[in-house]
């Protein structure tokens, strides 16, 4: 239903925008104005990082198949791998 008129509807049919709403970001790069010429610019993520993030997931996993090798239960794997995450957070 469309009003004719603001009267009665209990606004002054003044719309505002969000300026707080964020939108999703796609493609995973880092989005970056440029100041000075006002252009956007999308910044590729650090290989060498994601790089770095692919070997810690494999140690884990290899770390995960070798205590199921051992004979290790669920919660004694789930605790020997959150101490390896700890002990590489620490070296970091």
């Amino acid at each position: 239903m469309e009003l004719k008129t603001p009267r009665g509807s209990g606004t002054n049919e003044y719309i505002q925008d969000n300026k707080f709403f964020a939108r999703p970001k796609s493609g995973g790069g880092k989005v970056v104005v440029d100041n000075n010429k006002g252009d956007v610019v999308f910044k590729k993520p650090n290989k060498e990082i994601l790089k770095h993030d692919r070997k810690r997931q494999i140690e884990l996993a290899m770390l995960e198949d070798k205590l199921v090798d051992h004979g290790y239960t669920e919660t004694e794997i789930s605790d020997k791998l959150a101490e390896a995450r700890r002990n590489h957070l620490e070296a970091s």
